[in-house]
């Protein structure tokens, strides 16, 4: 499962539509879709507002395990 499929299944499990999380992150539902097909490079700001918006972490998002040395 990469970052994407991780997304994809956030925005499934709070029954928002593609359309609906486009309006909430300003961007359209059809640019967002892009996004979710891989046939676009999702820029880091909407990862962030992704993040905020659904309360999920980034690390959990882009796999990163608890395991992982980083300054706390």
């Amino acid at each position: 499962m990469d970052y994407i499929d991780r997304m994809v299944a956030v925005r499934v499990d709070a029954d928002d539509t593609q359309r609906s999380l486009g309006k909430k992150l300003d961007i359209s539902y059809s640019q967002w879709g892009a996004y979710e097909n891989r046939s676009h490079e999702m820029p880091i700001r909407y990862l962030v507002k992704f993040c905020q918006h659904y309360g999920v972490s980034a690390d959990y998002i882009l796999g990163l395990g608890r395991d992982m040395k980083w300054p706390r």
